[in-house]
């Protein structure tokens, strides 16, 4: 951290100095005060990322400028230094909330590293403070009120308070990351951390430091630590997800993790305990994959502790209005005019099959409020596949009606354009009088 502020609060004048030339060769920014009074007044002029100071100083401690400090820059580290120190010092100093404690004369470089360790928690807080907020602003609602939602959301709650491993599966486009967050946003992990590693994504010589982390030097390029996806989600929660993709020697490493509850970092020689709930999904069959070899068996028994099954959207068709209607309210903003549905839309709607589940509908939706003109969405304007589809008795009849519609809307919209907007030489065009022209734009509500 480049831009960081310290303050120094000595009132020994020489070691003052000395720290503050030597922390200055960082390109920290060093303020000083000469005893307590001076440096309670800095700190409500600005903000410090980090506070050295001496216990014992004039006009006031080291203490009340750690008590002033946790009022008005709760998250300022402090560092306390003192000539008279003992066990039972440090100890209290670190029970009413000082980062640090060190016994002068010290080590001008290990205040450094010091430093510089607590200037990285900080920027690492912050990403994790940023990334938390972010995920809390795109979380989203499952929607449904079919039975079998119902009971999906029953077992959410059922299954949220445990530490259990659970596999979550469906079909690609079923909500499965959205089961995942909300296991984790009910459970007492909710205010620790939640990490997601889609192992699909990951290329295959990259996924193991990815997940469990490295040491500087484990390989070529590996020039710092890397902490794992693993550690990251200390005290939280990690998801999993396409997890029948995840290679089969890293399957033998995940499972020592489940069991030992414990990680080890690529060219690490130690290893680090960890409490991480897991969560897995996958759109795979994972006892086909385990037959085809393609899955170890005992991690697959070891993941499905707790097997949830998302269902697909031709599984809850009752829930297809409540969708629509919250994608519509969500997407909005991509236009001025309200969207709704005609009757027959949503009939047509109800009758398509949806391979692609929930993520294809929303696809559909936004395309509608994007492409649609106006504010009606007639059976006709929606995808070939979904007007296609559905019973043949019916089905025959409502495409041959919106086939002449179609054909009729189109040719009415060239002749318009031909005819540079003139409705009159339009009607003549077409053959037909302008009263009836003025029917046709009303009906399908061209405002040309």
């Amino acid at each position: 951290m480049k831009e960081a502020k310290i303050l120094i609060a000595e009132d020994d004048e020489i070691m003052r100095v000395t720290l503050s030339d030597r922390l200055s060769r960082n390109e920290w920014r060093v303020d000083e005060a000469k005893d307590g009074r001076e440096a309670l007044a800095k700190i409500h002029q600005q903000k410090y990322h980090v506070v050295i100071s001496d216990i014992r100083m004039p006009h006031a401690s080291g203490f009340k400028l750690l008590e002033e400090l946790q009022q008005v820059a709760p998250n300022t580290d402090v560092i306390f230094m003192t000539a008279y120190g003992s066990i039972n010092d440090a100890v209290a100093c670190l029970k009413n909330g000082a980062t640090d404690y060190l016994l002068k004369p010290f080590d001008m470089d290990d205040l450094v590293i010091r430093v510089e360790r607590l200037l990285e928690n900080q920027t690492l807080k912050t990403r994790y403070l940023s990334l938390e907020e972010c995920c809390q602003k795109f979380r989203h609602p499952i929607i449904g009120k079919s039975k079998v939602m119902q009971n999906l959301l029953a077992i959410i709650k059922q299954i949220a308070a445990s530490d259990a491993t659970v596999l979550i599966s469906g079909e690609s486009g079923t909500g499965k990351e959205l089961v995942a967050a909300a296991i984790h946003y009910s459970s007492n992990r909710a205010d620790g951390p939640y990490i997601r590693v889609n192992c699909a994504a990951i290329p295959e010589n990259l996924i193991e430091s990815e997940l469990f982390g490295h040491e500087k030097g484990a390989f070529t390029g590996a020039d710092a630590r890397k902490l794992g996806r693993f550690e990251m989600a200390d005290c939280g929660t990690i998801l999993l997800d396409e997890i029948g993709d995840m290679p089969l020697h890293l399957q033998t490493k995940l499972l020592r993790v489940l069991q030992e509850r414990e990680i080890e970092r690529l060219g690490g020689q130690h290893s680090i305990k960890v409490d991480v709930r897991v969560l897995c999904a996958t759109a795979k069959n994972l006892a086909e994959e385990v037959q085809k070899g393609n899955f170890r068996e005992d991690l697959f028994y070891r993941l499905q502790v707790i097997p949830v099954i998302v269902p697909s959207l031709r599984e809850r068709k009752e829930d297809i209005p409540l969708l629509c209607e919250y994608f519509m309210e969500k997407l909005k903003q991509t236009r001025e005019k309200p969207l709704t549905l005609s009757n027959d839309a949503m009939a047509a709607m109800m009758e398509y099959e949806f391979p692609g589940n929930v993520r294809e509908l929303h696809n559909i939706i936004e395309r509608l409020l994007v492409l649609h003109p106006t504010e009606t969405v007639q059976s006709w304007n929606l995808p070939i596949d979904i007007v296609g589809s559905g019973s043949q008795q019916v089905e025959n009849v409502q495409l041959l009606a919106s086939a002449v519609a179609q054909a009729e809307k189109s040719c009415i919209m060239r002749a318009i354009t031909k005819t540079n907007g003139k409705k009159s030489e339009a009607a003549q065009l077409l053959g037909i009088s302008r009263k009836n022209l003025w029917q046709k734009l009303k009906l399908y509500e061209l405002d040309l």
